[in-house]
């Protein structure tokens, strides 16, 4: 019944709008078409920005609760949460929009049009902004991406409580420093595979209300004016009815970065006339000229303008104040102690336990007197929180964090170590100027808590103020500046030694994996990341966060960065062995499959259901992600690939029945010319805590267990 009301409600805005939009001339019809749309007092519109930001959390607009990072909630493998999080977010969005409008504050990030989720694929470990993703594997991007979606604009029948917008459509994966100029080549099996399901998903099944184009050519096209892209996938193949807004200054790109076009007029029409119906930044304001001058067809403006103000209207913008169920949402709702747990849960729920030698961990408070925090991620803000951040009340980093916990009952020694790239932390310096207080504090120490990674600073956008390298991209996975160094140091103490990562992406920790007996994988766990750390390294909190992307051992093994093919990238089509896979997580309980069957061996057209018994078989509570993979037994198709995920919480020796639901689309695979078809022949279904690699094997000391089924016939999807 919801669905024919939204239709009912949807069409009735799309008249307004149409009605409204007759009433423009031809320069008020261009201006609206930019980010920054002026007020037109004569027809009661307002000024409205629609560049806003909500990629973990409010952004750029003040104080609003900073959740973890994407990358970091996918590891979570957790599609309710995403919803749950992206819902505070919306609360949060309108409790600020309330305000803003109340003191006619109309200025950017200020909008209800939330420029989130990024659905792209995290293909390559080097590209800077993987972190602002959901991770390698188009599954889980998927779901997570529809649930994000779904938890922004909300389920209102009559309104939407915020905007979502998939981006950036499609293939961007870096290099940022090319992004202006550069043709992603891709070919169809590897675009309908692996490029673009997520968006599909985020348009068919979450009803996204916007798309943003990428930077780069695709294929020979701009995307922001592709009309292979934006026409006949978006609207023709997929029915999106929303509203494509290019990133930001994109279409400039067109003339002085592809050389497509011969300038402005050109590229303005290119855009517009292929589908790209706002303009974040100041170009379309050649679309008054490009109309007169015929290049633009003025009913293509028109169908441009209503997809814009339908969206302004499904978000209650042109209603007298209180008809939305959303207006009442007061400011106070911000930063609120409700926000601060779930935050707290979120940051907990992500952090991913790599190795615990011996059990090393969770660390025994009653038998430590002093504990080491040393590293130059041990008391900085900027590894907490990534890149398209909000502003939070107060920040937790891994030292306070480890202070606050243990109180006075535990010396706390804290030392920077190391600068976080340089070789010095100061210039003055001969070098090395905080090894002797490693030592010291090692020595002092009776276990060492080692704080390394990575900062936004170091991986993130082309162009973010402070980014050392490459435009944000990695050169290589290893550990910057003299960070490996210290760790060693701490090795040599003899004493035991904890590392915790943060970093947005893959490094290549492969001496840390062979010498150091426990690692916590952090990722940029929000404001509140040092808090859930110690929680996790004391066992209060039993880690439960998977790998959202594979962790390689070297460079070498991976094809070239501007190489957008997927042979040999990601777990789908790797052959080497990684150094921590997708889909691995260790927990400080243990569990157990038993009576794994599927509902039958033949896979048709309705797919198949796969039920087992799960058991914690450990001795404290913890919570299981069950990953279902499917493998089609024949040459030339990926390596197992996720199909099915479920999160199962179970009391120590507590049991429960699960059921994982597999459509027939987890048994198909694109051809080469694009068609998704469930090929006749065998297929493995594998049921697990991990994937059924041997390395993830390894590591677990359990095997996956795999189950044959068959497809009698070739069928189209």
């Amino acid at each position: 019944m919801e669905i024919v009301k939204n239709e009912v409600k949807n069409a009735e805005y799309e008249k307004r709008a149409r009605s409204l939009v007759a009433q423009m001339t031809l320069e008020e019809k261009a201006f609206q078409m930019l980010n920054g749309a002026p007020a037109i007092e004569r027809l009661g519109i307002k000024a409205y920005n629609w560049w806003n930001e909500a990629l973990h959390g409010v952004a750029r607009a003040g104080t609003a609760t900073v959740f973890p990072q994407a990358i970091s909630l996918a590891a979570s493998f957790d599609e309710d949460f995403i919803e749950k999080v992206a819902d505070a977010i919306s609360t949060e969005g309108r409790a600020k929009f309330n305000a803003q409008q109340k003191y006619d504050d109309y200025d950017i990030y200020k909008g209800l049009t939330f420029w989130s989720p990024n659905v792209n694929i995290f293909r390559d470990p080097r590209w800077g902004r993987g972190h602002e993703t959901f991770g390698e594997d188009p599954y889980l991007t998927s779901r997570l991406g529809v649930r994000f979606v779904e938890g922004l604009q909300g389920h209102d029948e009559n309104y939407m409580k915020a905007a979502a917008c998939a981006k950036h459509f499609a293939v961007h994966s870096g290099p940022e420093d090319l992004r202006h100029e550069f043709n992603a080549e891709a070919d169809i099996q590897d675009m309908y595979e692996t490029y673009l399901p997520a968006f599909k998903a985020c348009v068919q099944e979450a009803k996204v209300e916007a798309v943003m184009g990428a930077y780069n050519r695709t294929n020979g096209e701009p995307c922001c004016g592709s009309r292979t892209l934006l026409q006949d996938i978006l609207r023709n193949e997929w029915g999106f009815k929303g509203h494509v807004v290019s990133d930001c200054w994109a279409i400039k790109d067109f003339h002085q970065g592809h050389g497509v076009t011969a300038g402005a007029e050109e590229s303005v029409a290119m855009a517009v006339n292929n589908g790209c119906d706002l303009n974040c930044g100041d170009l379309f304001v050649y679309v008054t000229d490009a109309v007169k001058k015929g290049m633009i067809p003025e009913e293509r403006v028109d169908e441009a303008l209503v997809h814009l103000f339908t969206t302004r209207m499904k978000l209650g913008l042109f209603d007298e104040k209180k008809e939305t169920p959303f207006d009442d949402i007061p400011y106070t709702a911000v930063d609120s102690k409700e926000m601060q747990a779930l935050n707290l849960e979120a940051a907990e729920k992500c952090i991913v336990l790599l190795k615990n030698e011996d059990s090393l961990l969770p660390l025994d408070r009653s038998r430590i007197g002093t504990i080491g925090v040393i590293g130059p991620n041990a008391n900085n803000r900027k590894a907490l929180v990534g890149n398209y951040e909000g502003t939070a009340s107060r920040y937790f980093t891994i030292a306070e964090g480890i202070q606050d916990y243990v109180g006075d009952e535990i010396r706390v020694l804290v030392s920077e170590g190391c600068h976080l790239y340089q070789n010095q932390i100061s210039n003055l310096s001969q070098g090395k100027d905080r090894d002797s207080e490693v030592k010291a504090v090692c020595e002092a120490s009776d276990v060492v808590v080692m704080c390394l990674g990575l900062d936004s600073g170091l991986e993130g956008e082309e162009g973010d103020q402070g980014n050392q390298y490459a435009s944000g991209d990695k050169p290589n996975l290893n550990l910057p500046g003299r960070q490996q160094e210290i760790l060693e140091i701490a090795c040599a103490s003899g004493k035991p030694v904890v590392l915790v990562v943060l970093s947005g992406s893959a490094l290549a920790i492969n001496w840390a994996d062979e010498h150091v007996p426990a690692i916590v994988q952090g990722w940029y766990p929000g404001a509140q990341g040092g808090k859930a750390i110690a929680r996790v390294l004391f066992g209060d909190k039993n880690p439960e966060g998977k790998m959202p992307v594979t962790f390689y051992r070297t460079l070498e093994e991976l094809p070239a960065f501007t190489d957008y093919s997927m042979k040999d990238r990601t777990y789908r089509y790797m052959k080497n062995e990684a150094l921590y896979p997708f889909g691995f997580g260790l927990s400080y309980t243990t569990f157990a499959y038993s009576d794994i069957e599927v509902s039958s061996e033949t896979v048709g057209d309705k797919g198949i259901t796969v039920r087992a018994v799960l058991t914690n078989t450990g001795d404290r509570e913890g919570t299981e992600t069950v990953q279902i993979y499917v493998k089609a037994d024949r040459e030339g198709t990926p390596n197992a690939q996720l199909k099915g995920i479920r999160k199962v919480s179970l009391q120590a020796g507590e049991s429960r029945k699960i059921e994982v639901s597999l459509p027939a689309d987890a048994f198909a695979l694109y051809d080469k010319q694009g068609v998704n078809k469930v090929e006749a022949g065998q297929y493995f279904v594998f049921v697990g805590g991990a994937q059924p690699d041997s390395r993830s094997e390894k590591m677990t000391g359990r095997k996956v267990t795999m189950i044959p089924v068959h497809v009698e016939e070739t069928f189209v999807l």
